[in-house]
């Protein structure tokens, strides 16, 4: 292995474990939403690491607390200890996205430093930490949409939010796939099948955004049943709103209804893309990722379906929100996989057939 393989595959390990901290702040970010933990903290001090640490300081943010809508309106009832539970897990939010940003820099300087990775390389990872930083910053123009009036935040600033934690962590993950694959060769296959397995991720990130809007409303405390919305295909005052195109956004019994049907069109859009790639010229990796992508689509609609019916236990939120991302990893995986950009070598090199 040269010098120049080794430091690719030395800053693509890097890359990774960035990676996997952005899916767990992602986990994080769904649990503290779940449990109603968000608002506990009620200013932003990025550069903050230490929580209060004795009673005079825990009463102190407390009072901060009870200043606020969530407080006055929904839990008045709290003491500073139960104050202490919901505050652990956004306090354990925000930290995570601290240290996040420590594991890039760090590696990333010493990298620059010693000249590990050339400029456009590094554009791009200076750009991926800029990211990350807006990535704080509208994390907090979150929260303070619901410190206002209403004690919930906006679900627009919240799919704005996720959608930008998913886009980080994609791409985090296909740049570190462009340096493990370097100087790899793929087999050219079919075009239209490269061009549905690219747009697989959009697709998977623009359910993600359909379930972000559900999870600001509320909306799957409603219409607990599947396939019909209590009965019907449409449900109830689905378009009772004005303007009309505010109930897509706004309008809870519409919103979980784009849910339900942008997921079930997802699954069968990969079910599609797996039934091409049966017929095309695969590498076993490709293959591998394509049966995975189909199985986890399929497993994350039985999730999504069950947390419906349950009335959206939180195991099983959780469960279900971590099934989203193991899709759209997968999907990412195997965009990157299929990309035909590559000379074409033997056949029976890099393929196997869908008979074998």
């Amino acid at each position: 292995m040269n010098a120049a393989v080794s430091n690719n595959r030395a800053v693509a390990s890097w890359l990774v474990i960035c990676a996997a901290m952005v899916f767990v702040m992602v986990m994080l970010g769904g649990a503290t939403r779940l449990t109603e933990s968000g608002l506990s903290m009620v200013d932003w001090k990025p550069l903050t690491v230490l929580p209060p640490l004795n009673a005079t300081q825990w009463e102190a943010e407390f009072e901060r607390y009870q200043q606020f809508p969530e407080f006055i309106k929904e839990n008045s009832w709290m003491t500073v200890d139960d104050f202490k539970g919901i505050y652990a897990l956004e306090y354990t939010h925000r930290l995570w996205g601290r240290l996040i940003g420590f594991v890039f820099l760090v590696p990333f300087l010493w990298f620059v430093a010693r000249r590990k990775i050339d400029a456009a390389l590094g554009w791009k990872l200076a750009g991926l930490f800029v990211l990350g930083g807006l990535q704080g910053a509208l994390g907090w123009f979150m929260v303070t949409s619901g410190l206002q009036d209403r004690p919930d935040v906006s679900q627009y600033r919240l799919a704005a939010h996720l959608v930008a934690a998913v886009v980080l962590y994609g791409c985090l993950i296909w740049v570190a796939l462009d340096l493990f694959a370097e100087g790899r060769m793929r087999i050219a296959t079919h075009a239209s099948f490269v061009r549905l397995v690219h747009i697989l991720p959009f697709a998977v990130l623009g359910v993600i955004v359909a379930g972000a809007f559900v999870a600001g409303l509320d909306a799957g405390l409603i219409y607990n049943t599947f396939p019909l919305m209590d009965g019907q295909i449409l449900p109830p005052g689905g378009m009772s709103q004005e303007p009309w195109y505010s109930n897509l956004f706004e309008n809870v019994a519409t919103v979980q209804f784009e849910h339900r049907v942008l997921a079930v069109a997802l699954v069968l859009f990969v079910l599609t893309i797996w039934t091409q790639g049966r017929q095309a010229a695969l590498t076993v990796r490709s293959r591998k990722l394509l049966n995975a992508a189909s199985a986890m689509a399929l497993i994350q609609a039985s999730l999504g379906i069950s947390t419906l019916l349950l009335m959206v236990p939180i195991p099983l939120a959780l469960a279900h929100q971590t099934g989203a991302l193991i899709l759209f990893t997968l999907s990412v995986c195997l965009a990157h996989e299929v990309r035909n950009e590559h000379q074409t070598v033997s056949a029976e090199a890099l393929y196997v057939k869908s008979a074998e």
